[in-house]
């Protein structure tokens, strides 16, 4: 049932993010021809305690819009999404800040990302040993 509730949830914000810029003065005027055209990048992002999505309820999600401008509920939006522009948009190869100290206490947290990235679907997970390992990646696209 968590897994159910969790998906209905990401798909719900995925849609309000995705769907959103579609409604009102973009439809308002039909045969104008759009001004820029750009690959649309709009995530959902959560995250929860435990070592996986599957066991983790999700205690915040935020989303992310990237393209044409940083938007969002996410609180560094700007920050976060010239971030992902500078790793292509590879969750993978965002690092840890230099200098960060955390303990060893191991209460892991778990991160999902569902959406879409520059025209393309991504679904990511990855688990953090603790709240602060979270925090140490990146400027800010993990901090919400």
């Amino acid at each position: 049932m968590r897994t159910t509730a969790r998906w209905a949830m990401t798909i719900g914000m995925t849609a309000t993010a995705v769907c959103g810029p579609l409604s009102g003065a973009a439809l308002a005027t039909p045969g104008q021809a759009p001004t820029a055209l750009y690959a649309p990048s709009a995530l959902v992002l959560t995250v929860g305690h435990g070592e996986s999505a599957i066991a983790a309820t999700p205690e915040r999600a935020v989303t992310l819009t990237c393209a044409p401008k940083a938007a969002g509920t996410h609180p560094a939006a700007g920050a976060a999404c010239t971030e992902l522009r500078g790793v292509g948009g590879d969750f993978d190869a965002l690092t840890a800040k230099d200098g960060v100290m955390c303990t060893k206490q191991y209460d892991p947290v778990v991160i999902t990302v569902d959406g879409v990235w520059q025209g393309k679907r991504v679904s990511y997970e990855r688990t953090f040993s603790n709240d602060c390992m979270k925090n140490a990646y990146g400027t800010g696209v993990f901090s919400f």
